[in-house]
């Protein structure tokens, strides 16, 4: 989300809470995995990669939102089962465990995707393959169009939730 954009800020940012939350985060795939923390302007910003099968203890806060991606795709994977960690204290003091794995992904996705590691993106349009599919597979993974999709799912929400307090 650039912040030359004129508005509201993005509702998926970091809010500054001084709540600190120790986190184990455990990478579960078999992939190395870059963790994103998105700042307080709502841009993802770089913190460690993973790689597979092991973990980090992080010290962060309350209310600072974090997604975790395979470096070497740019996939969305999840933690504890959502596209977003939003850490919390654990009870007894003890540190949150933030567990990595991989979606589950239409036949179509994952077929996306072995082509996107087995093809140059330049060899796209010599596949023998449907168009809708080329244009799909030129359609890269992006952080910032899944915070973009993520922001509007929340402000969707956040919408429906005021329309059914004004009934």
């Amino acid at each position: 989300m650039p912040r030359g954009r004129e508005g509201p800020p993005p509702l998926v940012r970091s809010l500054n809470t001084r709540v600190p939350v120790s986190v184990v985060v455990c990478n579960r795939t078999p992939y190395v995995v870059r963790t994103l923390w998105i700042d307080f302007h709502g841009e993802p910003r770089a913190y460690c990669d993973l790689q597979p099968g092991t973990g980090r203890k992080m010290e962060t806060y309350m209310a600072h939102p974090w997604m975790f991606r395979d470096v070497e795709s740019n996939e969305l994977l999840k933690v504890n089962g959502k596209e977003l960690y939003l850490p919390k204290p654990a009870e007894g003091g003890h540190a949150a465990i933030a567990n990595i794995t991989l979606p589950v992904y239409s036949l179509k996705d994952r077929a996306l995707q072995v082509i996107r590691r087995l093809v140059q993106p330049e060899d796209y349009r010599s596949l023998e393959i449907a168009r809708c599919l080329i244009e799909e597979l030129e359609d890269q993974p992006s952080v910032l169009k899944d915070l973009q999709r993520m922001n509007q799912r929340v402000e969707q929400h956040l919408q429906e939730r005021i329309q059914g307090q004004e009934e």
